[in-house]
């Protein structure tokens, strides 16, 4: 159906529709939301890492004026009230006695302010019988094993030991990321009621209905009496996919106050119960032919995981398709330590997976003497060799040029420690970048007013992307519409159900719901007009038909038509048009490979004498498809590359050796960059006509932008100074 030539708003700069309300502060998130009658919670955290709890005494903050309750595991009673094979067992829901790791959730105190919970939550007792934990996955190495207990994770082409012989060049080297914490601006919040055994939970979630479906079995009610409400999300990025023992909690104890409960937490308890990033330790074999073809590649990635509950960072997954190889095999192994659970985060797998290839390829190509980009260039693969299959799109090519011609890569000089600023070394680094493109099945609502404006719903998430806009422009081009006749809504488990927004693949998910449900409701006005003998548009068949100028119009006579608002008129439906629709993946898709690609330039300058680092220019050309809106793709982009900024010099979570405990639990010790830590970012995007891998030809673009980005760093640290660091993040103390 096409949508005209007119009043296009995809692929434009469109501003956020939702701007206005969150610099005004009238975008309200989870723990912004006015309740009669409105408790507080606490967390009470354990403050050893391993064992068990001897005795809980919570007397004197009973005491407290203002206090509701204390619920630890003497009276939280069973969750789920009956056994569930399925329900989360890595869940710290106040079940036991047992200590898993450091700051691990032991209960929860409820009161009438905030400030009163949280003092009566410092007054709880607990005497522990302590444990000495294994916190230290270096020790901890030959413990490693395959998650599940599996007998292998493996996967293998060709013969890589014979491709090693025959090789010419060959480089192998371990590389290893430290365990990083998301750091969303939002922390993790939940206001809670219970109506008439029915409850609502304003969440900070990146999945609603998977939220609502956990609560439902935790308090073995039906989902249809969860409702879930997100409407607006400080940032995500994996941590809140999941959900956490303090959601479930804040529901328990609004249940047992009989009152509306918020549990916002603090900034110190994500440290341990919202997930992490796990840390790795990679080896990386690499081996080519004299022209520098690469023959073979291994890739062995070892993750920590915690004793509860394996959790696996497959870091192998780029290694098998990013190039052209004959001869791969990887493997993925996990080392359980007596920490919080590992979690997705932001390119999980991919993040430190490519780090280590990337990197990898960079020693390569200094071993065979030859440009970084040209090795890349050289190794390029037309198919994926993993499955065989041919890509939807691939635009890396023109990344590369794109890129390297605005970073003007042509002048570096390839000689390490040869180019200066100054008294400051400067060097030039480089990585490819890869994410696979995801969809899954999402569902839409429309409902047209009399006036020819739109209200559409869909029960996915707004994390901070600028999903409400994007998916407003995608209705307004397909109806034909002004972007202020249509408004968007989302974020509620009421709406028609889409799935969770993580694996970058909301905008083609929710994206291809929303074009289905606006292509119906022209379907449906287009009928209505054509057997309608008072319409201009009677006889008229639907291949005829465009929706532009807020109606239907005649292709063939552009000014022959009427407007939505005249159709439903004569129809009598008035503001009682509705129309739903869905859309899931294709098989034509699964046929084809489908990703996103690109590359990233760094520039870093170091100090010799200080050992510091900065990052002081970067670009990165990134094709993913259409791009919707450049202004939030822009964004995204960024956003991700600043986060590869932190992996590479910055962030790492650090616990005692002794004690388990984590020694970094705030933003003062835990370094994530600053603005004056990030130099001028500069994005090109590789604009692609992909007609297969969804109907808005679209791909992910929140975590392609992260990934290679350490790598693209500590290469340039290399080029500036010729000393290889393996070990993120690169301190001044291991440049020194």
């Amino acid at each position: 159906m096409s949508t005209g030539k007119t009043e296009r708003h995809v692929g434009k700069p469109v501003d956020r529709v939702d701007g206005r309300l969150k610099v005004t502060g009238q975008a309200k998130y989870a723990a912004e939301y006015p309740l009669d009658r409105l408790a507080f919670g606490a967390l009470v955290q354990s403050t050893v890492s391993k064992g068990k709890i001897k005795n809980i005494d919570s007397s004197a903050a009973e005491k407290l004026p203002g206090v509701v309750c204390v619920i630890t595991y003497k009276n939280a009673g069973k969750i789920p009230p009956k056994p569930l094979s399925d329900f989360d067992d890595s869940l710290h829901l106040l079940q036991d006695n047992v200590i898993y790791h450091d700051r691990q959730t032991i209960g929860v105190v409820v009161a009438d302010t905030f400030e009163t919970a949280t003092h009566a939550a410092s007054l709880v007792k607990v005497d522990y019988d302590e444990v000495a934990p294994n916190v230290v996955m270096d020790k901890n190495l030959a413990k490693a094993r395959f998650a599940g207990n599996k007998k292998e994770s493996t996967t293998k082409r060709g013969n890589f030991d014979n491709a090693q012989q025959a090789a010419v060049f060959k480089v192998q080297r371990t590389y290893s990321t430290p365990q990083e914490i998301h750091s969303p601006m939002e922390p993790h919040a939940t206001t809670a009621y219970w109506d008439n055994g029915k409850l609502v939970v304003y969440e900070s979630t990146q999945a609603i209905f998977n939220t609502r479906n956990k609560l439902a079995k935790a308090f073995g009610v039906s989902p249809a009496d969860v409702r879930v409400i997100t409407n607006f999300v400080g940032g995500g990025f994996g941590t809140k996919l999941m959900t956490w023992s303090g959601c479930i909690l804040a529901a328990l104890a609004a249940k047992q106050s009989k009152r509306p409960v918020r549990l916002a937490l603090t900034r110190a308890n994500l440290y341990g119960n919202t997930g992490h990033r796990p840390q790795t330790v990679q080896t990386l074999s690499l081996c080519a032919d004299k022209d520098a073809k690469l023959l073979g590649i291994r890739h062995d990635c070892v993750s920590s995981t915690c004793t509860f509950n394996d959790f696996v960072e497959d870091g192998t997954e780029a290694s098998v398709m990013l190039y052209r190889c004959p001869n791969v095999v990887t493997s993925a192994k996990v080392v359980p330590l007596d920490l919080g659970k590992p979690i997705w985060m932001r390119a999980p797998g991919h993040c430190p997976g490519t780090y280590a290839l990337e990197c990898a390829m960079d020693e390569l190509s200094y071993e065979a003497k030859i440009d970084p980009l040209k090795l890349r260039q050289i190794n390029y693969a037309d198919k994926d060799e993993s499955n065989g299959l041919p890509w939807s799109s691939k635009s890396l090519d023109k990344c590369y040029d794109k890129g390297a011609e605005l970073f003007r890569w042509h002048e570096r000089n390839p000689v390490p420690g040869s180019m200066k600023k100054g008294n400051r070394l400067v060097g030039w680094g480089m990585s490819s970048t890869t994410h696979p493109t995801f969809r899954m099945k999402a569902s839409a609502k429309l409902n047209m007013n009399s006036d020819g404006s739109v209200s559409i719903r869909c029960g996915t998430q707004d994390i901070g992307t600028g999903t409400y806009t994007i998916m407003t422009q995608i209705a307004a081009d397909t109806l034909g519409l002004p972007l202020e006749k249509v408004a968007f809504h989302l974020g509620d488990t009421e709406m028609p159900e889409a799935p969770m927004s993580g694996g970058s693949m909301t905008a083609a998910t929710a994206g291809s719901a929303i074009h289905a449900v606006c292509e119906a409701a022209v379907n449906k006005l287009a009928a209505q007009a054509g057997a309608d003998k008072q319409s201009p548009l009677m006889g008229a068949k639907l291949d005829d038909i465009e929706a532009v100028r807020g109606g239907l119009y005649l292709k063939s006579k552009p000014e022959t038509g009427e407007s939505y608002s005249a159709i439903l008129a004569r129809s009598g439906s008035g503001s009682s048009f509705e129309v739903s629709a869905s859309a899931a993946p294709q098989d034509e898709a699964e046929k084809h490979s489908k990703h996103s690609f690109g590359a990233h330039f760094a520039e870093v300058e170091v100090d010799p004498e200080l050992g510091t680092i900065r990052v002081t220019r970067f670009v990165s050309a990134v094709s993913a498809g259409r791009i919707l809106n450049p202004k939030t793709a822009g964004s995204q982009v960024k956003g991700g590359i600043i986060y590869g900024i932190g992996m590479a010099l910055t962030e790492e979570l650090i616990h005692d050796e002794k004690t388990g405990r984590t020694l970094n639990a705030d933003l003062a010790e835990y370094h994530i960059p600053v603005h004056a830590d990030i130099p001028n970012i500069e994005t090109i995007f590789i604009d692609e006509e992909d007609n297969i891998v969804n109907p808005i030809g679209v791909k992910g673009i929140g975590e392609i932008a992260v990934i290679g980005v350490a790598a693209a760093v500590a290469n340039a640290v290399y080029h500036a100074t010729g000393k290889r660091i393996r070990d993120l993040p690169i301190t001044l103390d291991k440049i020194m």
